[in-house]
């Protein structure tokens, strides 16, 4: 990753590999999946396509411990050979395309030749591979989960057969690329919710959210009613494809209440599922919650980065150098950046580190205020190792100020005092740090996104900082910052006293003038 490129998503936080493995192999269709695999053998017949014949099923349906009176055991069944095929735990010869028998003369009208199937050589990476082995296999079942979902329903496909048993793809409406992309933005979205804000989903997304989300336009104000149809259609498409999906550990799902089911159409039913459902309907679970797994956001991230999205995971900048830790650190939100620093400071030695972190910090770019605020919150967890390090900048312009608020605040005393000129040379990188992090409206360097929080809370801190210097904007437009005219008119807009913030205005002017 290099210094001027940032990701545009969160970092999400993921379980050790070890831990995903583990997962992946309780996931019940890829369990299932593997104990088919281990079944084949020679008497194991198949049919064109790899699909296990139809008498056979039964068998696989009793292996499974699958109710045999259970209508979809059999399909359940299927299933879990389909994703054996195609993950490779299971390797198939089709049968020849003329179906010819075996030269024996014993075949009849009733007999014919079926394909054969055996353990394939993937399915000894189950036990005997690295959790990095089981995972892939997982991602490829996966696959295969999920253009599944993306296919209709068996009672839509038996609907739009014609007279000559053909199905009638105009009157279904389905079209394979549209339903895929469909389903991968819906999965974009819940891995959305899941990393916003440090990387930890708070809990499971009602699906009239979900479902309007991908229906509602976003300049929309009161939905109509033509559109709340749609969100209940897409709410209907969604509970049968989680339900499809949860079974392979990718999310977490409660349907739609059957109740509802009959209610499809009363208007009721329409006006809760649209986008305000969540916060207007007392019980939403009765129209589904869904989120996605550990397993799930490792699933969807991987499938990120492999159509090129950059989709970065905390602790991946572990071993890189602290100058690229700042810098895209630098453009997470607090919460992430944190997480992010202790996986880097982990293992390393202090005294090394912070050397490498401070130095890091330095610069007049406009990312360097922000960069030394990371660099102090990186300080921050650090003890007595380090003070060598920091007392080394004390006298740097840049850093002299960052390394007395270090030491002031392990209680050392043997410290001279900032002159004046580093003071306000401090403020005003304070303050263009925070500016940065989205606390205030305006523009600016740019970096993470603050929130509300940031935002009320910079008029506090800016009149706090202030405050403790009479004649502080007289002084301030003179500071040898290259941040100092945005800063001061940063304070005209935001400064809470009204006087003050006229000052701040004028000095901002002066700041302009002389090229500041």
């Amino acid at each position: 990753m290099s210094a001027d490129s940032h990701p545009s998503l969160p970092p999400v936080r993921l379980l050790p590999d070890a831990e995903l493995a583990r997962e992946a192999l309780a996931a019940p269709l890829f369990a299932r999946a593997v104990r088919l695999a281990r079944w084949a053998g020679p008497d194991t017949r198949v049919d064109t396509g790899g699909e296990l014949v139809a008498g056979q099923l039964p068998e696989a349906v009793a292996l499974l411990g699958l109710d045999p009176a259970d209508e979809d055991s059999a399909a359940h069944a299927s299933q879990a050979w389909r994703v054996a095929v195609d993950s490779g735990l299971v390797d198939v010869t089709e049968p020849e395309e003329d179906g010819s028998g075996s030269g024996s003369g014993e075949a009849s009208g009733e007999d014919r030749e079926f394909g054969t199937a055996e353990p394939g050589e993937d399915l000894a990476l189950v036990t005997g591979g690295t959790p990095g082995d089981v995972l892939d296999l997982w991602l490829a079942a996966l696959d295969t989960v999920l253009a599944d979902a993306a296919v209709p329903a068996l009672d839509d496909l038996v609907d739009a057969l014609d007279a000559g048993g053909e199905i009638d793809f105009d009157q279904l409406d389905w079209n394979p690329r549209r339903e895929a992309d469909f389903l991968d933005g819906v999965l974009a979205n819940l891995y959305l919710l899941a990393v916003a804000e440090g990387g930890t989903a708070d809990g499971p997304v009602p699906l009239p959210v979900l479902a309007a989300s991908m229906v509602v336009p976003d300049d929309m104000g009161d939905p109509t009613d033509a559109v709340l149809e749609q969100v209940s259609d897409a709410m209907m498409r969604l509970d049968d494809q989680f339900r499809q999906l949860e079974p392979i550990g990718l999310v977490e799902f409660r349907p739609v209440d059957e109740a509802l089911m009959a209610e499809a159409e009363d208007e009721e039913f329409l006006a809760a599922a649209g986008p305000d459902a969540a916060a207007e309907e007392e019980d939403v679970s009765r129209y589904g919650l869904v989120r996605l797994t550990p397993l799930g956001l490792y699933g969807i991230r991987a499938r990120m980065l492999e159509a090129g999205v950059e989709a970065p995971a905390v602790g991946e900048l572990a071993g890189k150098g602290a100058d690229v830790l700042l810098d895209v650190v630098s453009h997470y939100s607090e919460a992430a950046a944190q997480a992010e620093i202790e996986q880097w400071l982990a293992g390393r030695p202090v005294p090394e580190a912070v050397t490498e972190l401070l130095a890091a910090a330095r610069g007049a770019d406009p990312g360097a205020p922000l960069r030394r605020l990371r660099c102090q919150q990186a300080l921050a967890p650090t003890g007595a190792e380090a003070e060598q390090a920091v007392r080394a900048v004390l006298d740097d312009a840049e850093l002299g100020g960052l390394a007395r608020v270090w030491l002031a605040e392990r209680g050392v005393t043997d410290v001279p005092a900032p002159d004046e000129e580093m003071v306000f040379w401090l403020t005003v990188d304070t303050i263009a740090a925070q500016l940065a992090t989205g606390g205030a409206s305006g523009g600016g360097a740019g970096g993470a996104d603050g929130g509300e929080g940031a935002e009320a809370e910079l008029p506090l801190l800016i009149e706090s900082l202030t405050a403790h210097h009479a004649g502080f904007f007289e002084q301030a437009w003179r500071v040898e910052h290259p941040a100092t005219a945005y800063v001061l008119e940063a304070m005209g807009r935001l400064h809470p006293d009204k006087k003050a913030a006229k000052e701040a205005r004028k000095a901002a002017f002066k700041a302009r003038s002389r090229g500041v």
